[in-house]
């Protein structure tokens, strides 16, 4: 029986994750994690590359009583980015006011987001550069989705979608918006992104922001 993908850690998958990154010789990269969750694993990447570490700025749209669950995402941006699995929303009987209404809560905290981030690292230009966006991991892909959608409108060079582990399901969706997917397992039976890690703590804003200040 093959053994389950564990990761200690998710700096532990993060260094992981850069091994295969920096095999790729990647020119002028730039690592954009999606907080607070990829930032720790963004880190290890920005660190092993000597590449700039900055946010992905983007919010999921949960469902009613299951708020884990994603029926969309936001990302924010000059033209903010909105997805939404609308099979899914129909089956829950979510309309369109509701999805727009959460919508609108999470751009507020985004801009929130915006302001306590970019006081402590400004944004770096991504333009032509090979650019990693990472999380800690990915059920529905809907957030990350959001993520590459609204980073491709600023031309990068090269977009990367880094993950240390996915569901089948969401590589394949990834694969359409990124040029690249970087995935360290995609196991059958997914569950819970926290399933694969052993220490699995939800990630504070102050390490979000001690994270974001020592790659100066």
């Amino acid at each position: 029986m093959r053994r389950k993908l564990i990761f200690a850690n998710r700096a532990e998958a993060g260094r992981l994750l850069a091994e295969r990154l920096a095999a790729m010789n990647l020119a002028r990269p730039l690592v954009l994690a999606l907080p607070r969750g990829g930032v720790p694993v963004g880190a290890e990447i920005a660190a092993r590359l000597q590449a700039p570490l900055g946010v992905a700025l983007v919010r999921k749209i949960g469902a009613p009583h299951e708020p884990e669950l994603a029926v969309g995402a936001v990302a924010d941006g000059p033209s903010p980015e909105i997805v939404v699995n609308r099979e899914q929303a129909k089956a829950l009987g979510l309309s369109d006011d509701f999805i727009a209404a959460e919508a609108a809560r999470a751009f507020a905290i985004i801009r929130q987001q915006r302001c306590t981030y970019e006081s402590i690292r400004r944004a770096e230009e991504i333009a032509n550069r090979a650019v990693i966006v990472v999380d800690d991991g990915v059920a529905t892909g809907m957030t990350m989705q959001a993520a590459l959608r609204s980073i491709r409108r600023k031309r990068p060079g090269l977009l990367i979608a880094a993950v240390p582990v996915a569901s089948r399901q969401a590589i394949v969706l990834l694969r359409g918006e990124a040029d690249e997917v970087i995935c360290l397992g995609a196991p059958r039976g997914f569950g819970s992104v926290g399933s694969f890690y052993r220490a699995f703590e939800q990630v504070s804003d102050e390490e979000v922001a001690h994270l974001l200040a020592e790659q100066d």
